[in-house]
Parts: structure tokens; C-alpha cells; sequence
């Protein structure tokens, strides 16, 4: 397994060995040593989730208030989707910046999103599957979003699916309605970067 660390800081790339015979293949996509040496504290499952999607469709961009925030580790085991963690941390030297990983069933990537980012995904072919394992349970009171199309954080999502058919952004009611960055800044819902640092330093205390 390796594993790197993205652009923004608290978020990583996970890359499995797969072993493959003519019965199938076999993976590891999630092992705690090596996931607490690369992040520096365990992961508190709490939750894990399932979505699947046509293609074109988006979801995001997600993020919690933190406290607790809600740490996402993501893998798409049928499907193509392209992940994308949008660094929302007011005061952050990266806010605003984002970075992407392609989540496959050929690869077979996850990334891990730590608490305070925000997170999104664009499925590349109908049927994606995304399982995600979360730190924190679902509440709604505690959870944002920001438009996917905001023009301020610039998404660069795929024009084509994975067959080369062209494809644009399908949006939920909700993710449609969702504020820009500059507007969820605005009204107070961003996390603080000094607020989720000492937070995820509890974590490894």
C-alpha cells in the first residue's frame, strides 16, 4: 500500500497492492497501521455510506462543522469517479485550492479526507459505486455544502465519461441551491484552520 499526501494538507492519496489470479483479484483498501503512520492517529469509524450514480451525476461539495467535522475515507469499488477535497479552512495558506483523484475499479484508489475539508465527486460512468467509512455519524444540523460550480474555486470536471461520451454536471435541488465559497464565508459556515489543527491534534494526543 502507499500512500501520499495530496496538495492540500490533511488529505491523502491511498494506492493498494492487488493480487490478481484467473479466480479474480484481491486487495487490502483499508489497514489501519499504515493509515495511522501516514496521518498520525487512528481512524474513529463511526459510519459508512453508499452511493451510486449515473453518469455526469455530482455530489458535493460536502464538508461538517468542526468539532467533531466528519474525516471520509472513499473508494469506488465499480464504477469511475473523479474526487475532488476543496481546502474551505478559513485562514488556511491552500483555502480555496483544491486537488482531485481518480477513483476506479481498475486502480482501485481510496483517498482519505481529514476533518474540516470539503469533499466532491463527479461519476464518470452510470452505476459508480462510492463507499466512504466516516469518523462521525450524519447530522444534519452540522453538515454544509458549497456549489460544485462555484467559478471562484474553479472544479475542473470531466467533459467526457469513461467511454469518451460527453457528459455534463448533474446536480442535486440541494447541492444547486448551496451557497459559493465566497457566500458560505460570509454567513460564518467555513471551519477555522487554527480551530480544525488543534481539533486533529487532539486526535493524536
Amino acid at each position: 500500500m502507499q500512500i501520499r499526501e495530496l496538495r492540500i494538507p490533511g488529505a491523502f492519496e491511498i494506492t493498494p497492492k492487488q493480487f490478481g489470479d484467473p479466480r479474480g483479484v484481491f486487495l487490502e483498501w483499508f489497514k489501519a497501521p499504515a493509515f495511522e503512520e501516514a496521518v498520525g492517529h487512528k481512524l474513529d469509524l463511526a459510519q459508512a455510506n453508499l452511493s451510486v450514480s449515473s453518469a455526469g451525476v455530482v455530489r458535493g461539495i460536502h464538508f461538517a462543522d468542526v468539532p467533531p467535522g466528519q474525516a471520509k475515507y472513499v473508494t469506488c469499488p465499480k464504477g469511475a469517479v473523479l474526487d475532488v477535497v476543496v481546502d474551505i479552512r478559513v485562514g488556511s495558506p491552500t483555502f480555496g485550492q483544491w486537488d482531485s483523484v481518480l477513483l476506479d475499479d481498475v486502480d482501485r484508489r481510496a483517498i482519505y479526507l481529514g476533518e474540516g475539508l470539503g469533499h466532491a465527486f463527479m461519476a464518470l460512468e452510470d452505476g459508480s459505486t462510492v463507499m466512504y467509512l466516516c469518523s462521525t455519524g450524519y447530522n444534519p444540523t452540522g453538515e454544509h455544502g458549497i456549489n460544485p460550480l462555484d467559478e471562484t474555486i474553479g472544479l475542473e470536471w470531466p467533459t467526457t465519461d469513461r467511454a469518451g461520451n460527453p457528459i455534463t454536471p448533474l446536480l442535486s435541488e440541494k447541492d444547486t441551491a448551496a451557497p459559493s465559497l465566497a457566500d458560505a464565508a460570509e454567513q460564518g459556515l467555513l471551519p477555522d484552520y487554527e480551530r480544525v489543527l488543534a481539533y486533529v491534534a487532539s486526535l493524536k494526543a
